[in-house]
């Protein structure tokens, strides 16, 4: 069926997502209506739009017939991926990280660093995390009755975690906050790496390039150091790493130190500032989870549902084959839109409410298959600390002015969360 055209639209405005309720209106429509749809906004190759739980899981979970690496694995305009292209002597990656990868890389390249992200591995860590996130909570506290939660503890506390665990030093954290922020807001004039509005692909392209080359430089000169002087520290292990007794190739040594130094932080930031903002607007869900903190690992799972920071990624046919009736041919480019199936009505009761107490809650914010987050168990231990130590503590919340969220359609969330509360 024909897609309206403000639908197709949506699905890959930036705006849109900031926005929230018009996504949100697209998605919902797309469920109802037309399920695995094939869009071709303007200036964009066509591609299917998979909005619904079931099928988003159904193509997550077939890696050899659905690829992250042929294509762009997010969304891009036909100049931009041309450009890209052009630049990498024909590879549409700026970037060669775990998300760009196929097997039988992707499994070689995930080995190298899964054993520090395992839960057993990560038990090691909470005693530090339950440290630092007593540190932020101090800072936050000692603002008297009003903070910017996003910018003033959200932002900052999973940083500092991934840093530590990367062997960034404490002086050099702002400098990857604000590299994060430009490369994912790259759409957006408030971070993005120009400071105002960019409707120039060349332009575009240009501020994401700067960011990815500040990053390897920074990045190079960490991997002489570690080559030199190995620590107990994930940059060590990047440095000195091997697949298949070869050291890594550059351009996936510095992918992988920068998907670690961004994505490490970057979205569990959004979650736990969306959490707040979720708490704030609904004071019954706040009082269920004070009142009972046994709740807390249901509220973590709600709220990286609520919020679903990575938006989508796409995949690539590598052959014919059939996904909810539909056809879909070699080659042939796919949208998993994660907000939608995380709202998806066959799946989740009043997918539009915030419920601490939901389950089972069976959100795909991490993916599914081989491609899961790599950093989900680390994710959720930091969000649990944080709160374990922060609702005993907190009294009351409001919003004390309007949240807004970044202008991105691949990962965004609240970039201002407002807040007025009473702490003891």
């Amino acid at each position: 069926m024909q897609i309206p055209a403000d639908i197709a639209h949506a699905v890959v405005d930036p705006k849109a997502y900031s926005d929230g309720k018009r996504i949100d209106e697209a998605f919902k429509w797309l469920r109802r209506e037309a399920p695995l749809a094939k869009v071709q906004p303007e200036g964009f190759d066509p591609f299917w739009v998979v909005t619904r739980h079931a099928d988003i899981l159904n193509i997550e979970r077939q890696n050899d017939l659905f690829h992250n690496g042929d294509r762009s694995a997010v969304v891009t305009t036909i100049e931009a991926d041309k450009k890209v292209r052009a630049m990498m002597g024909g590879s549409p990656h700026l970037v060669r990280s775990l998300v760009q990868m196929d097997n039988p890389d992707h499994f070689a390249y995930r080995r190298l660093t899964q054993a520090w992200f395992l839960p057993q591995n990560l038990r090691s860590l909470e005693a530090r995390i339950r440290e630092i996130a007593k540190g932020f909570i101090e800072r936050m506290a000692a603002q008297g009755d009003r903070c910017d939660f996003a910018r003033d503890v959200a932002f900052l506390y999973p940083l500092h975690v991934i840093m530590e665990v990367l062997g960034v030093p404490e002086c050099d954290e702002p400098r990857m906050l604000k590299l994060t922020q430009e490369l994912f807001g790259s759409a957006d004039p408030d971070v993005n790496r120009s400071g105002q509005r960019v409707e120039d692909v060349d332009v575009g392209l240009a501020n994401i390039q700067a960011t990815v080359i500040d990053f390897m430089n920074y990045f190079n000169a960490m991997t002489e150091d570690r080559r030199r002087n190995p620590r107990n520290d994930l940059a060590s292990v990047i440095a000195n790493g091997a697949i298949e007794g070869q050291p890594l190739g550059h351009l996936e040594a510095m992918s992988y130190y920068i998907i670690a130094a961004t994505a490490g932080h970057d979205t569990t930031s959004n979650t736990t500032a969306g959490a707040m903002w979720a708490m704030a607007e609904n004071p019954d869900q706040f009082k269920k989870v004070k009142d009972n903190l046994a709740l807390i690992p249901s509220m973590v799972e709600e709220s990286i549902r609520w919020e679903t920071p990575v938006k989508h990624f796409m995949r690539t046919a590598t052959d014919d084959a059939e996904v909810a009736g539909q056809d879909i041919a070699k080659g042939d480019w796919m949208m998993l839109c994660y907000p939608s199936g995380n709202r998806d009505e066959a799946v989740f009761d009043d997918p539009y409410k915030f419920n601490v107490e939901r389950s089972p809650n069976k959100h795909v914010s991490f993916g599914y298959g081989a491609h899961i987050c790599l950093g989900q168990h680390l994710a959720r231990m930091e969000m649990r600390v944080l709160w374990e130590e922060l609702l005993p503590r907190l009294e009351s919340i409001a919003l004390d002015g309007e949240p807004k969220r970044t202008e991105a359609n691949f990962v965004c969330g609240p970039k201002t969360v407002p807040i007025h509360f009473k702490m003891r």
